[in-house]
């Protein structure tokens, strides 16, 4: 064995030894209907103890609490909370990954001495990027930002924030010049959620969650010093902000889908466990395929990016797949149990861990549009893989 094999096998080791003893148990149970308020606390609660431990941070750069880890290692950390049934930190996603690689990359040693330690204490962030009408087109976004002073004076809206009624701070886009093309007028600031004229209302869902909220901004002032690059740089910026979301995020999930396929089997099964049901057994057998399918795309993507390959248009095959196979997923196992009720969800989450097939099926279409449509994907595809021509408008 190898000294890299050695070393990954040792921290395999460590991480499940640490998980058998630190995983709360009948989590799941215990957060399945239950108030906000008290799912917020829980997530409070396992964020300390992922950062205490240094698995909460293994993608940040060295020097700060369990970063520096290499990709192997970081797989290998995901691959033993999936194991191990371990909860999602659905709270702090956005502070984790998109503010912390955000700030790494392009923030000031302020800004990153500001934030980073609070993410590490438990500030929590949210996104503020989507609008009513630019969504998709993200560049069209007319929320816009005047300089006053040491201040930028921000009007506007924004929507599908992610959990933004608990958020600490936003990472914003603001238009600052309408001239020039779309992209170019755009500035990336951090703004403090309690600042006057800030109001965030908590969008209900058909599942009966408020995962998303909107955000309205009236003359709300955001200091200079919150700027992150250089005014009408915010595009450049935003793309970090968006590629954060590639690699070790995408695995994790296609990982726990993988791992959910017990459920789905215990769905389809009579009591002794066979599946009577030719239908759904030819059907299982395809989504199973599909899923392998895509953890093969996955750890290709990831593969690529390790030897410091340009992954294109994979990131959105992957991410147009998962949609897919999530659906025709959840699709199957509320087939197999029609007969199911809503009952009380696990509350702000889910996707394909609950086992309530009826609030999975119906939260699976969110993949659909979070993160980039499907529309947007297989244009990405299209252009960047198929190498086919833009349509140019009329």
């Amino acid at each position: 064995m190898t000294d890299d094999r050695k070393k990954l096998a040792e921290l395999r080791a460590e991480v499940r030894s640490w998980l058998a003893q630190n995983v709360p148990a009948d989590w799941r149970s215990e957060m399945t209907g239950t108030r906000t308020e008290d799912f917020v606390s829980f997530q409070r609660k396992w964020m300390k103890t992922l950062v205490d431990a240094g698995y909460a941070t293994a993608h940040w750069p060295e020097g700060w609490h369990g970063g520096g880890r290499s990709l192997d290692e970081q797989l290998v950390i995901v691959e033993e909370m999936v194991r191990a049934g371990a909860p999602r930190l659905i709270l702090y996603f956005i502070s984790l990954y998109h503010t912390a690689m955000t700030l790494a990359e392009w923030g000031t040693e302020e800004q990153k001495a500001r934030h980073l330690p609070a993410i590490l204490h438990g500030e929590i962030w949210c996104q503020g990027f989507s609008e009513p009408n630019a969504g998709s087109d993200l560049a069209s976004l007319k929320t816009r930002a005047h300089r006053d002073g040491d201040h930028y004076v921000v009007n506007g809206q924004k929507i599908w924030s992610t959990l933004g009624q608990h958020a600490d701070y936003c990472l914003l886009l603001v238009r600052t010049d309408a001239t020039g093309p779309k992209q170019a007028g755009i500035t990336f600031l951090l703004m403090d959620m309690k600042s006057p004229g800030v109001e965030c209302r908590p969008i209900r869902q058909i599942t009966g969650d408020e995962e998303f909220a909107e955000i309205f901004l009236t003359d709300v002032r955001i200091p200079v010093a919150n700027r992150i690059g250089e005014e009408n740089q915010g595009w450049r910026v935003a793309q970090t902000t968006l590629s954060s979301e590639r690699g070790v995020t995408i695995f994790e999930l296609a990982e726990r889908l993988s791992w959910s396929r017990w459920r789905l089997l215990e769905a389809i099964s009579d009591g002794n466990g066979a599946v009577v049901d030719d239908q759904l057994r030819r059907e299982a057998v395809d989504v199973f395929i599909k899923i392998e399918a895509l953890r093969a795309l996955v750890r290709a993507m990831m593969s690529d990016m390790m030897a410091g390959k340009d992954i294109g248009g994979a990131a959105s095959i992957v991410k147009q797949l998962y949609a897919q196979v999530l659906r025709e997923f959840t699709a199957l196992g509320l087939r197999a149990d029609p007969a199911a009720p809503l009952l009380a969800p696990f509350t702000l989450g889910g996707g394909h861990e609950t086992g309530n097939w009826s609030f999975d099926y119906m939260n699976s279409f969110m993949w659909t549009i979070a993160g980039g449509t499907n529309e947007i994907q297989r244009n990405i595809i299209a252009e960047r893989v198929l190498g086919m021509p833009r349509e140019k408008s009329a």
